[in-house]
Protein backbone atom coordinates (compact mmCIF):
# COMPACT_ATOMS: atom_id res chain seq x y z
CA UNK A 1 0.00 0.00 0.00
CA UNK A 2 2.98 2.32 0.82
CA UNK A 3 4.55 1.58 -2.73
CA UNK A 4 1.36 2.55 -4.26
CA UNK A 5 0.71 5.82 -2.61
CA UNK A 6 4.20 6.68 -3.26
CA UNK A 7 3.39 5.85 -6.94
CA UNK A 8 0.20 7.55 -7.11
CA UNK A 9 1.56 10.98 -5.29
CA UNK A 10 4.36 11.04 -8.14
CA UNK A 11 1.96 10.85 -10.72
CA UNK A 12 0.08 13.42 -9.45
CA UNK A 13 3.32 15.76 -8.72
CA UNK A 14 5.02 14.34 -11.82
CA UNK A 15 4.21 14.18 -15.68
CA UNK A 16 1.80 11.67 -15.85
CA UNK A 17 -1.21 11.92 -17.82
CA UNK A 18 -4.40 13.08 -15.88
CA UNK A 19 -6.34 10.39 -18.04
CA UNK A 20 -4.43 7.50 -16.51
CA UNK A 21 -4.38 8.68 -13.20
CA UNK A 22 -8.10 9.69 -13.15
CA UNK A 23 -9.26 6.12 -15.06
CA UNK A 24 -7.31 4.54 -12.47
CA UNK A 25 -9.19 6.02 -9.62
CA UNK A 26 -12.34 4.69 -11.47
CA UNK A 27 -10.97 1.46 -12.46
CA UNK A 28 -10.29 1.45 -8.20
CA UNK A 29 -14.29 2.66 -7.46
CA UNK A 30 -15.55 -0.14 -9.67
CA UNK A 31 -13.01 -2.66 -7.97
CA UNK A 32 -13.91 -1.37 -4.71
CA UNK A 33 -17.68 -1.74 -4.96
CA UNK A 34 -17.58 -5.57 -6.40
CA UNK A 35 -16.93 -8.11 -3.55
CA UNK A 36 -13.71 -10.13 -3.76
CA UNK A 37 -14.42 -13.57 -5.19
CA UNK A 38 -13.55 -15.09 -8.78
CA UNK A 39 -15.44 -12.24 -10.66
CA UNK A 40 -13.16 -9.38 -9.04
CA UNK A 41 -10.03 -11.57 -9.73
CA UNK A 42 -10.97 -11.67 -13.25
CA UNK A 43 -12.04 -8.12 -13.66
CA UNK A 44 -8.23 -6.93 -11.60
CA UNK A 45 -6.62 -9.24 -14.36
CA UNK A 46 -8.42 -7.30 -16.78
CA UNK A 47 -7.62 -4.54 -15.45
CA UNK A 48 -3.58 -5.12 -16.71
CA UNK A 49 -4.82 -4.68 -20.02
CA UNK A 50 -6.15 -1.37 -19.80
CA UNK A 51 -3.88 1.89 -19.77
CA UNK A 52 -4.10 3.53 -16.37
CA UNK A 53 -1.98 4.56 -13.14
CA UNK A 54 -2.09 1.32 -10.68
CA UNK A 55 -1.14 3.58 -7.51
CA UNK A 56 -4.55 5.06 -7.89
CA UNK A 57 -6.38 1.78 -8.91
CA UNK A 58 -4.68 0.65 -5.37
CA UNK A 59 -5.75 3.69 -3.39
CA UNK A 60 -8.95 4.20 -4.79
CA UNK A 61 -9.69 0.51 -4.17
CA UNK A 62 -8.61 0.65 -1.15
CA UNK A 63 -10.36 4.14 0.06
CA UNK A 64 -13.74 2.64 -1.26
CA UNK A 65 -12.90 -1.03 0.39
CA UNK A 66 -12.66 1.11 3.52
CA UNK A 67 -16.46 3.47 2.96
CA UNK A 68 -18.05 0.20 2.35
CA UNK A 69 -17.27 -0.82 6.29
CA UNK A 70 -18.86 2.26 8.06
CA UNK A 71 -21.97 2.25 9.74
CA UNK A 72 -25.22 3.29 9.13
CA UNK A 73 -28.57 4.81 11.51
CA UNK A 74 -29.03 1.12 12.06
CA UNK A 75 -25.54 -0.07 12.66
CA UNK A 76 -25.09 -1.91 9.31
CA UNK A 77 -22.79 -0.61 6.75
CA UNK A 78 -24.29 2.05 4.56
CA UNK A 79 -22.90 1.54 1.10
CA UNK A 80 -23.15 -2.56 1.27
CA UNK A 81 -26.98 -1.60 1.92
CA UNK A 82 -27.51 0.49 -1.05
CA UNK A 83 -25.28 -1.57 -3.55
CA UNK A 84 -27.71 -5.10 -1.93
CA UNK A 85 -30.40 -3.79 -2.64
CA UNK A 86 -29.59 -2.65 -6.09
CA UNK A 87 -28.86 -6.39 -6.77
CA UNK A 88 -31.81 -7.56 -5.61
CA UNK A 89 -33.13 -5.39 -7.88
CA UNK A 90 -31.48 -6.11 -11.14
CA UNK A 91 -31.72 -9.71 -10.51
CA UNK A 92 -35.05 -9.95 -10.04
CA UNK A 93 -36.43 -7.81 -13.13
CA UNK A 94 -38.39 -10.43 -15.21
CA UNK A 95 -37.18 -9.97 -18.83
CA UNK A 96 -33.76 -10.88 -17.27
CA UNK A 97 -34.25 -14.03 -15.77
CA UNK A 98 -33.85 -15.73 -18.46
CA UNK A 99 -30.59 -14.61 -19.40
CA UNK A 100 -29.39 -15.13 -15.72
CA UNK A 101 -30.83 -19.09 -15.69
CA UNK A 102 -28.62 -19.41 -18.92
CA UNK A 103 -25.86 -17.78 -17.26
CA UNK A 104 -26.56 -20.06 -14.22
CA UNK A 105 -26.05 -23.12 -16.94
CA UNK A 106 -22.89 -22.17 -18.54
CA UNK A 107 -19.65 -23.44 -16.98
CA UNK A 108 -17.57 -21.58 -14.97
CA UNK A 109 -20.23 -18.71 -14.64
CA UNK A 110 -21.56 -19.90 -11.44
CA UNK A 111 -18.10 -19.60 -9.61
CA UNK A 112 -18.19 -15.76 -10.37
CA UNK A 113 -21.56 -15.62 -8.36
CA UNK A 114 -22.94 -13.34 -10.16
CA UNK A 115 -26.45 -14.40 -9.00
CA UNK A 116 -25.28 -13.12 -5.46
CA UNK A 117 -27.06 -9.76 -4.82
CA UNK A 118 -23.65 -7.96 -3.63
CA UNK A 119 -21.57 -8.80 -6.93
CA UNK A 120 -24.95 -8.02 -9.48
CA UNK A 121 -25.37 -4.68 -7.28
CA UNK A 122 -21.62 -3.59 -7.29
CA UNK A 123 -20.80 -4.04 -10.88
CA UNK A 124 -23.77 -2.07 -11.99
CA UNK A 125 -22.94 0.23 -9.51
CA UNK A 126 -19.53 0.85 -10.35
CA UNK A 127 -19.98 0.05 -14.06
CA UNK A 128 -22.85 3.42 -13.67
CA UNK A 129 -20.53 5.19 -11.59
CA UNK A 130 -16.86 4.44 -13.53
CA UNK A 131 -17.87 7.59 -16.46
CA UNK A 132 -18.68 10.30 -13.61
CA UNK A 133 -15.87 9.13 -11.40
CA UNK A 134 -13.28 9.14 -14.28
CA UNK A 135 -14.72 12.80 -15.34
CA UNK A 136 -14.73 14.22 -11.67
CA UNK A 137 -10.72 13.25 -11.82
CA UNK A 138 -9.88 14.79 -14.46
CA UNK A 139 -11.52 18.10 -12.89
CA UNK A 140 -9.86 17.40 -9.83
CA UNK A 141 -6.27 16.62 -10.89
CA UNK A 142 -5.36 19.94 -12.36
CA UNK A 143 -7.36 21.65 -9.53
CA UNK A 144 -4.93 19.83 -7.16
CA UNK A 145 -1.86 20.23 -9.10
CA UNK A 146 -2.04 24.26 -9.68
CA UNK A 147 -3.46 25.09 -6.18
CA UNK A 148 -3.42 22.34 -3.26
CA UNK A 149 0.08 20.98 -4.25
CA UNK A 150 2.32 24.66 -4.29
CA UNK A 151 0.74 25.38 -0.99
CA UNK A 152 1.17 22.12 0.80
CA UNK A 153 4.67 21.84 -0.61
CA UNK A 154 5.18 25.75 0.92
CA UNK A 155 3.64 24.85 3.86
CA UNK A 156 6.09 24.96 7.53
CA UNK A 157 5.02 21.42 8.37
CA UNK A 158 6.63 20.10 4.55
CA UNK A 159 9.48 22.13 4.98
CA UNK A 160 10.43 20.88 8.14
CA UNK A 161 9.93 17.22 7.13
CA UNK A 162 11.99 17.48 4.43
CA UNK A 163 14.96 18.27 6.44
CA UNK A 164 15.33 14.75 7.80
CA UNK A 165 18.12 13.05 5.13
CA UNK A 166 15.43 10.55 3.96
CA UNK A 167 12.86 12.47 3.60
CA UNK A 168 14.99 15.02 1.87
CA UNK A 169 16.05 12.39 -0.45
CA UNK A 170 12.47 11.20 -1.14
CA UNK A 171 11.62 15.22 -1.52
CA UNK A 172 14.47 16.04 -4.28
CA UNK A 173 13.23 12.42 -6.21
CA UNK A 174 10.21 13.82 -6.09
CA UNK A 175 11.28 17.34 -7.56
CA UNK A 176 13.15 15.12 -9.66
CA UNK A 177 10.17 13.88 -11.84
Amino acid sequence: MIKATAKLLIALNGNAKKSQIAAGFAWGLLLGLVPTGAFWIALFIITFFFNHNHGAKIFGMAFIKLLMIIPGPNQLPLIPQAIDTLGFYILNIDSLKPVFTSMYNMPFVPFTKFNNTLVAGGIICGVLLWFPSFFLFMYLIPVYRNKVAPKIRDSKFVQKITKFPLLSMIDKAMKGV
